[in-house]
């Protein structure tokens, strides 16, 4: 891969998203957007010729929908897989789980702002998966079960701790850095380790670890 911006394809169609998404990508020195669809299956052939880094593609749209549009760009039959970020309003548990499965790198609300966009792209190319905090929250508020305690000492840090803790209830890199009086870079690095030490691949799985071993308490969903 050349050391260039990271190239992105956008498949929403609504106009005005995408507009508003190219706006903020743009503006961002290593990132470039190459390409805009309307519809999934014109974003599919997009994909398919301009060969994009990462697309970011709405659930909801014309001739092929964005879960399906996920499948064929990332999933296992993909014959050149594509690094697909779901960006959609709707966030309902099956839509979540079929991108996953289906091989998304990413599932973000439109809501979460263009900061967790941003994030969200660059989680891409580093090969996590990036999900919306409000998101993580919800699916993990059904393990209600009584916490267990660990079954041995705990391997992370009391800073690393803390962090897990603010990851499992749903904040950002930078809300945990402004909670910790640290930068959002010294944030990431630490999630960066936590992920090494807990062998998780992304933060949903950070907080799954948080909740199953007592570190959050199950509080009642809103």
């Amino acid at each position: 891969m050349s050391g260039g911006p990271t190239r992105i394809l956008l498949a929403d169609d609504q106009d005005d998203v995408r507009s508003g998404f190219r706006l903020v990508l743009n503006s961002q020195p290593d990132m470039t957007v190459v390409g805009e669809a309307a519809d999934g299956a014109t974003a599919l052939e997009a994909a398919r010729r301009l060969r994009p880094d990462v697309v970011l593609a709405d659930i909801r749209m014309p001739r092929l929908d964005g879960l399906e549009l996920t499948r064929l760009l990332a999933g296992p039959e993909a014959d050149r897989p594509t690094r697909v970020v779901v960006v959609t309003t709707f966030d309902l548990d099956d839509y979540v789980h079929t991108a996953l499965r289906n091989g998304a790198c990413g599932f973000l609300l439109k809501r979460s702002g263009p900061a967790l966009l941003i994030e969200g792209v660059r989680s891409a190319m580093a090969g996590d998966a990036l999900i919306s905090p409000q998101i993580t929250v919800r699916l993990l508020g059904r393990l209600t079960a009584p916490p267990r305690p660990p079954a041995r000492p705990t391997p992370l840090t009391d800073r690393e701790q803390e962090i897990a803790r603010l990851v499992a209830r749903g904040r950002t890199n930078a809300e945990i850095g402004a909670e910790l009086f640290i930068t959002p870079g010294t944030a990431k690095t630490h999630l960066a380790n936590i992920q090494a030490k807990l062998k998780v691949r992304n933060r949903v799985g950070i907080a799954a670890w948080a909740w199953e071993t007592g570190l959050v308490a199950p509080r009642p969903q809103d």
